[in-house]
């Protein structure tokens, strides 16, 4: 026997207990017959507990209790896959329900039960060995395989089958020599009208043939399968005999569409390989293919668009020498589920079994796909697997005459193999485990032989001196080796032991969670287990001319060492004198990391609120990954608030009010949690999650009703609410009674102007604009007003920055002031889909990160790093009364409302590609940058609420109607934003790594674990419950009765002269590629491929402006619209903007108003005014009736009083191409655009939104039809509104 061997004698484990705690392991079975029969007595448990729908691959289980099931092909689908147009379609197949209760399917509890069963190792029989060997000239290499143990490797759940898989390695952890492969359940796949085969089958594969001269190459089938279905007393054994040859006449009657005609190829492919292979460059090579019979590889056959819907085969063998082949066979109607679709059934007849015609699929590609005749409808079922046809046969041969006569068909030819057993070796091994949790032991092994000790510590005591031994098998390649071995050695033992018997710790999804104590220190304070990282500090780097980090020499190192010194949340140990190996688990270490990430920089004392509890867990369940809801306030009190005459709150909107009243008076509590999760190296799967969570009353909530529900409105009501305790709380020099209003800039006036409407209990109304207007306030008008109301941007400002300094640090010069970065900071990509690598250790990404990502999350960081300095110095200042200009970032604010912060949040898919969008916006008004200054103004990565730039005693509240919260990285933020309520995965957000040095960038990737699926389904449910707590979207059908919205799709056909331009500018699309039907998800910019020329071309289009004209003009000309308003969106990233602009002040008659950038942010207000109201000058009705945004300025602007007519002049894309777009954002942003005018308040009872769609010279569906498609779906616009319903 070998070393491996040699440490599995055959003789009985014997073990001690310890302190009357540990139970015990008894490894006895040496016979698997009861094992087997065992086995295939749960073949029916197994298929139900098993994979039925694609959306369970990936380990979790459906929610679904409900299955469909194919009695055909026995394709199987869960109820809530088959639903919507993105669901399965199985409309050709023959659909049975299937019913499975939770405790049928569960596949945890069935894994436990086999794994409980399974033995660690099994040994083949010698006598069967040799027996095949000399029967088959050894043609397996099996002989020797008796020398080896086949160690347990994996159990995994299949399709209507689980699977373990034993393996034979060359050596203690060499390769593989052989592979013994056990499948539990529906042994062969077979329609309803055929028998069942189920059971348990036992496939043996020799690996000797592809390791030892000489070499076999290509797939390596098994020689040898055990087979015994439910009902049977005994394993049948049988090994592959050689295979021999017959010749079949295969017939088609009838006529199908053959596979490649259903998947939409035309006569022009076939022309198409034919002109390929005519073509000089080919001709040659075609001609030498095609004289050794292989033109199909080339080109098509002749009949390639038909197959036979009946194939009648003759075998003329005789019926000793197997199953007969022959009869009629009848296409199956099912679709997509056999390769190419190509079945055809013989059905059972009562005397022969049930058999399929299948094209098998050559995977590796080195030939073509091959006809099959099996019986299972699952070409992959090998061993039974009864013929193969020639690899040049296709189906549509056998409607030609010549072809119908198949010589030297394949027979697959398997022999019983009497007296071949396997057997469950022993083991010395004893597995005991404590039942109280009263010392760090989880698990232990005793019975270790000598050179299984030497092996597992000959990393860490090479020379055997020590009697403990503390293992590494945490980080490097010196512990993959030793876990290598640890997995071969005890993985198995410790899998079956805790199915059989548990832990002390339960291991089941839904155990409870165990309370964690804290020994000396509180958790989330210990800086062995959590190092303290290196501060930073800034320097001017005078070669380069940028500000640079620096920490202290060796800082880095120190730490990094320091992290690998900390204590781990598992360690294995190994006693010589014992001969064992102990893994302690050590859950205070997960707590301390779970509750620092919850409190860090959140301010001080936070630790004595935090609780960690904690759990084993062996197996995880997915996450729920249905869209977020918003929720409406039906079930609340109302709350009622004055207004001005004759205005008073709806019921809806004063139970809106009533939930953000609770908040603000911090009656909302909400857990906060932060999860930690410490795998258990190994391959046990094992891992253990702390959960800390602490108790807090949320201070920030959004009001999230639909586009015209009277957010505004809303707001104004509660800040009337509360407006006598805000004057009380007011006091020189900082506290000020005003509520800050933080909004885009194109809403100062519109919100100065409603609050005027509602109310006039507030008369000290300030507008700032800009930094000149911020300087003509008082410190005294500012503490003492009711409303303040600024931009979004006003960092952007020019001169903000500089005014901070000046007053915060009394520097005046300019170039000591940082200007707000072009550019977010960027984060480094640490992998890549579908780009090219090149061999290079100094791009490892080619090229995919772009050199200058440090140098801008330099600039990003700075800036934050130079911002937060200047607003420390400014609030340990106090001020006169009578000095203005002091900075909005010194006082305190009796709360915060940010209207549409949805903007704040969402970054737009270009963003990258900043500088270059840059040049097509004329307006400066809503662009990327003033989302940065927005984000940067609110503090965003900031966790200590007292020490963002905005501060508020009461509450902060976000306003949208379209808060697009479509991942839980926006829920995140949002709740961060929000009175920085804390949600799972905040910590590591990816926000954080916009700005870090590249050495924190590392030391996350090393630091920070993987999201398992127990934290991404808290992460999910967290997010849920936060929007539940803190959000409310009420509906607003009162307000829009009677006001139809009447949706037109203007179509124009393209030119002659246009098509070929809008075919020219697919740029990087290979010219044979270039058509009317292309879509942007076929344009990758990896490949070189520019889809901003594509998106341009199209939206300037000289069809497309005449078409705005036109419908323009047609407006103006109706009878009583001759002086109404007309607002069209257009999308300035791609100069659409500019060219509508031209197009209308080209026609006489017509002309437009549009937003310049040269405008101030009050001159361009002053011109939305124009829209808002009624003409009364003569000016006002000299103006032009046309107003032309940019869907940048969709969000918030009312403009629905003096307009009813709007135009969509583009369809909304923001991408590169590929899968870079977002319709979520685009569809929303759309939405948003026509809530201008469709919004309560409108005075018509027809809202007019026109969509242009143009389509090819012969109208031919383009770019438009695809997006408009895209962008009206249903699906998209529930999940960009997140409403409930």
């Amino acid at each position: 026997l070998n070393s491996v061997t040699a440490n599995h004698p055959f003789y009985k484990a014997k073990g001690a207990e310890l302190d009357g705690q540990i139970k015990q392991f008894d490894g006895e079975v040496t016979d698997t017959k009861p094992l087997f029969l065992k086995l295939s007595e749960l073949a029916e448990s197994a298929i139900k507990s098993s994979i039925w729908c694609t959306c369970e691959t990936s380990g979790r289980i459906s929610h679904s209790s409900d299955f469909l099931r194919c009695a055909v092909c026995s394709v199987a689908s869960c109820r809530d896959c088959c639903h919507g147009k993105q669901g399965y379609q199985l409309d050709s197949h023959d659909i049975k329900d299937v019913h499975l209760t939770s405790d049928e399917h569960d596949s945890n509890s069935f894994e436990m039960t086999l794994r409980s069963l399974m033995p660690p190792s099994l040994h083949m029989d010698k006598e069967g060995l040799d027996k095949m060997a000399s029967l088959c000239d050894d043609k397996y290499r099996v002989d020797g395989l008796s020398d080896y143990v086949f160690v347990l490797h994996r159990i995994k759940r299949h399709r209507m089958k689980w699977i373990a898989v034993y393996y034979a390695r060359d050596g203690v952890i060499g390769e593989a020599v052989a592979e013994f492969k056990i499948i539990i359940g529906e042994v062969e796949s077979r329609s309803e009208t055929a028998d069942r085969v189920i059971g348990v089958q036992g496939e043996l594969k020799s690996f000797f043939p592809a390791r030892k001269e000489p070499l076999q190459f290509g797939n390596i089938e098994p020689c040898a399968i055990a087979r015994q279905c439910t009902g049977d007393l005994n394993m049948k054994w049988a090994m592959r005999a050689p295979e021999s040859t017959t010749c079949l006449k295969v017939v088609g009657h009838g006529s199908t569409d053959s596979f490649r005609v259903q998947v939409g190829l035309t006569k022009d492919a076939d022309a198409e390989l034919k002109e390929n292979a005519s073509a000089k460059i080919k001709a040659k090579k075609f001609g030498a293919a095609n004289a050794r019979g292989e033109e199909r590889r080339w080109i098509y056959a002749k009949n390639w668009m038909e197959w036979p819907e009946e194939i009648m085969v003759t075998d003329s063998r005789d019926p000793s020498e197997g199953v007969l082949l022959g009869g009629k066979y009848v296409r199956a109607g099912c679709k997509q589920t056999f390769n190419q679709s190509a079945c055809w059934i013989r059905k059972n007849n009562g005397v022969d079994p049930e058999l399929y015609l299948l094209l098998k699929p050559q995977v590796a590609r080195t030939g073509p796909d091959y006809g099959i005749i099996s019986t299972s409808t699952n070409h992959d079922d090998v061993s039974s697997v009864l013929a193969f046809l020639p690899r040049d046969w296709q189906p549509c041969d056998a409607l030609i005459r010549e072809k119908q006569d198949i010589q030297k068909v394949v027979i697959s030819n398997w022999a019983p193999l009497p007296g071949m057993t396997c057997q469950a070796s022993k083991s010395n091994f004893v597995v005991e485990a404590p039942t109280e949790d009263v010392s760090p032991v989880l698990i232990r092994m005793t019975g270790l032989s000598e050179s299984d000790m030497n092996d597992l510590c000959l990393r860490d005591d090479p020379d055997g001196i020590k009697t403990e031994v503390h293992l590494s098998v945490h980080r490097g390649a010196k512990a993959q080796q030793t876990v290598k071995r640890y997995n071969l050695l005890c993985a198995a033992p410790f899998l079956k032991f805790a199915a059989a018997n548990g832990l002390k710790y339960d291991l089941t999804p839904v155990a409870s969670w165990n309370l964690a104590k804290p020994k000396e220190i509180p958790f989330g304070c210990c800086r062995k287990t959590v190092p303290e990282r290196p501060t930073e500090t800034w320097y001017f780097n005078e070669e380069r001319g940028t500000w640079e980090r620096n920490s202290e020499p060796g800082a880095s190192r120190r730490y990094f060492i320091a992290l690998q010194e900390a204590p781990q949340c598992f360690d294995f140990v190994v006693n010589r004198s014992e001969n064992s190996l102990t893994v302690n688990c050590h859950p205070e270490v997960a707590a301390h990391h779970a509750a620092f990430s919850l409190i860090e920089g959140r301010g001080k004392g936070l630790e004595r609120d935090v609780s960690v509890h904690f759990r084993l867990l062996a197996y995880q369940e997915d996450p729920v990954l249905e869209r977020f809801r918003l929720h409406s306030c039906h079930d609340l009190n109302k709350t009622f608030v004055k207004l001005k005459q004759p205005y008073e709150l709806y019921e809806r909107q004063q139970k809106a009010v009533t939930k953000m009243l609770g908040i603000e008076e911090r009656f909302v509590n909400f857990e906060e949690i932060e999860m930690n999760e410490q795998p258990m190296p190994g391959s046990t799967a094992w891992s253990l999650v702390a959960k800390a969570s602490r108790s807090t009353n949320l201070r920030g909530g959004v009001i999230a009703d639909a586009i015209g529900a009277g957010k505004t409105v809303i707001s104004i009501a509660i800040i009337l609410h509360g407006i006598v305790k805000a004057r009380s709380n007011r006091s020189f020099p900082r506290k000020s009674s005003a509520t800050l209003v933080v909004v885009p800039p194109g809403l100062i006036d519109q919100w100065k102007s409603e609050i005027k409407k509602f109310t006039d209990n507030m008369p000290n109304v300030i507008c700032l604009y800009d930094t000149d207007t911020l300087k003509k306030v008082s410190v005294e008008k500012i503490v003492e007003a009711d409303v303040v109301v600024c931009p979004v941007d006003i960092l952007e400002s020019h001169g903000y920055m500089s005014r901070l300094a000046a007053v915060a640090t009394g520097t005046s010069r300019e170039g000591e002031v940082p200007k707000l970065p072009t550019y977010s900071g960027q984060i480094e990509k640490n992998g890549a889909n579908g780009v090219w690598i090149p061999a290079s250790s100094q791009d490892p990404f080619g090229g995919a990160n772009n050199p200058r990502n440090q140098q801008r999350r330099n600039e990003a960081a700075y800036f934050t790093h130079v911002y937060h300095k200047y607003i420390e110095q400014l609030r340990q200042k106090n001020f006169e009364k009578h000095e203005r200009g002091i900075p909005l970032e010194y006082f305190e604010w009796e709360r915060i409302f940010v209207d549409e912060i949805h903007e704040c949040l969402c970054t737009s898919k270009d963003e990258m590609n900043e500088a270059k969008a840059k040049k097509d916006d004329n307006t400066g008004f809503f662009m990327e940058k003033n989302r940065r200054a927005g984000r940067e103004l609110l503090g965003i990565t900031t966790k200590d609420i007292s020490k963002r730039p905005l501060v508020f005693r009461s509450a902060i509240f976000g306003l949208t109607a379209t808060p697009l919260l479509d991942s839980t990285n926006r829920v995140i933020e949002l709740a961060n934003l929000m009175g920085n309520a804390y949600v799972v995965g905040l910590s590591n957000h990816w926000r954080n790594l916009e700005k870090e040095s590249g050495r924190d960038i590392f030391l996350s990737n090393f630091l920070e674990p993987k999201q398992s699926r127990e934290v991404r389904r808290n992460i999910y449910s967290k997010c849920q419950d936060y929007l539940d707590h803190s959000c409310c979207k009420n509906k607003n059908e009162e307000d829009m009765e009677g006001i139809e919205l009447v949706k037109h799709r203007e179509v124009v056909n393209m030119s002659l002269e246009e098509g070929e331009l809008y075919k020219s500018s697919q740029s990087g699309i290979n010219p044979s590629a270039q058509s009317f039907a292309i879509k942007v998800e076929d344009f990758d910019a990896t490949a070189g491929h520019d889809v901003s020329k594509f998106l341009r071309q199209n939206a300037k289009l000289a069809c497309r402006g005449k078409k705005l004209v036109e419908i323009c003009k047609k407006i103006l000309s109706e009878k009583g619209s001759e002086n109404t308003k007309i607002i069209v969106f257009t999308d300035g990233r791609i100069g659409a903007g500019d060219y509508a602009r031209d197009c209308l002040m080209a026609e006489d008659g017509l002309g437009c108003t549009w937003l310049d950038k040269e405008d101030s942010v009050q001159a361009k207000n002053k011109k939305l005014a124009w829209y808002q109201y009624g003409d009364v000058t003569e000016e006002d009705k000299r103006r032009p009736r046309v107003l032309v945004l940019h869907f940048e300025h969709a969000a918030g602007l009312n403009l629905q009083a003096e307009c009813n007519n709007l135009i969509l002049f583009t369809p909304l894309y923001i991408g590169d191409g590929g899968t870079t777009g977002d319709p979520v954002n685009d569809a929303s942003t759309e939405l948003q655009a026509i809530g201008r005018v469709f919004r309560p308040g409108q005075p018509k009872s027809k809202v007019n939104v026109y969509r242009i769609e143009v389509k090819g010279p012969n109208g031919q569906e383009c770019l438009d039809g695809q997006l408009i498609r895209r962008n009206t779906d249903e699906g998209t616009i529930q999940m960009a509104v997140n409403a409930d319903d």
